[in-house]
């Protein structure tokens, strides 16, 4: 297309969840409680497993940057998302639209990565409990953690950057209630086989080997689990990753569910279900789920609760 024939879009129009008038008000009311547990949970996991001396152990120094993980992507959805439901137009300019959806690359990719870190510590935990100390050191954990959020950076500063080549010069309203890239391509006048070729084959790539390295620790440590001879034994095992096991499965099975549905029963409506689960559902579950079934926790809030001043 030749360059004067066009006008380039200079900001976007997101449509929300919902454009039914009756329902922006309790929307807004559940989504900004939802938002208000998320933040109030993670804050609080990220400061406990900060200043107790009892949570310094590499298992609460993924926790807590899992929570740090959920935080950032919540962040980078609700508040905009709230906006929607409380003006007629929401409208987000072009950079702003290309920050968002490299936010929300970073976060989702950090987590995928995050999430098989902590089944490799939980299998070490399990499979060589003397040398837990030694091989998941602090000096790994770093590492691990550093590379995890690398690599999501790196992810994203190769996904939205690539999407927002493209000319965008028609319509400029996205259905959605952020900016993703399926519903922003969708807009482009380019030709989006490479972006859209760079955006399913990493997806694939890191959801298909997170998964597989989360599925072979596992495995092992249900196998280690197994060969324990006293019940209690095999009950305090199946405890400590018990937390972990549920949280990958809420994430996983919300992610398969989307991209594993077969295109004929696939549509825009499910897709955003589907994205509020893993941006705003499992960020406000996940200290929940990691918090309720997990004694030390309870026990460090308890002492903060307890003597505010000098809890630890």
């Amino acid at each position: 297309m030749a360059p004067g024939n066009f006008t380039q879009v200079t900001e976007f129009i997101l449509t929300g969840v919902s454009a039914t008038p009756q329902l922006q008000v309790p929307l807004f009311l559940v989504f900004l409680v939802i938002y208000v547990l998320t933040v109030a949970g993670n804050l609080g996991i990220i400061t406990l497993t900060s200043v107790d001396s009892r949570l310094q152990t590499p298992m609460y120094f993924f926790l807590r940057h899992l929570a740090i993980i959920n935080l950032g992507n919540s962040t980078v959805i609700a508040p905009k998302m709230l906006i929607t439901f409380v003006v007629k137009k929401n409208t987000i300019l072009y950079y702003e639209c290309a920050i968002q959806l490299g936010g929300f690359v970073f976060f989702i990719v950090s987590e995928v990565t995050l999430l098989s870190v902590m089944a490799y510590d939980r299998y070490v935990a399990i499979c060589n409990p003397l040398l837990y100390m030694v091989v998941v050191s602090p000096r790994l954990c770093r590492l691990l953690v550093g590379l995890t959020y690398f690599y999501g950076f790196s992810t994203a500063g190769v996904v939205s950057p690539c999407i927002f080549s493209m000319s965008y010069c028609s319509s400029n309203i996205i259905n959605h209630f952020y900016c993703d890239s399926a519903p922003v391509l969708a807009l482009s006048c380019s030709d989006t086989k490479v972006p859209e070729t760079i955006v399913f084959v990493s997806a694939a790539v890191n959801v298909i080997f997170s998964l597989i390295a989360v599925l072979v620790s596992y495995f092992n440590i249900v196998l280690a689990i197994l060969k324990k001879h006293s019940s209690e034994g095999r009950k305090k095992a199946f405890s400590t990753c018990a937390s972990h096991m549920m949280a990958v499965t809420v994430f996983y099975g919300t992610l398969l569910f989307m991209y594993v549905q077969p295109q004929t029963s696939h549509s825009l409506d499910t897709d955003k279900m589907a994205s509020v689960f893993y941006t705003l559902v499992i960020p406000m579950l996940n200290p929940m789920i990691y918090s309720l079934r997990n004694k030390d926790v309870k026990d460090a809030f308890k002492r903060l609760i307890s003597n505010p001043c000098c809890p630890f």
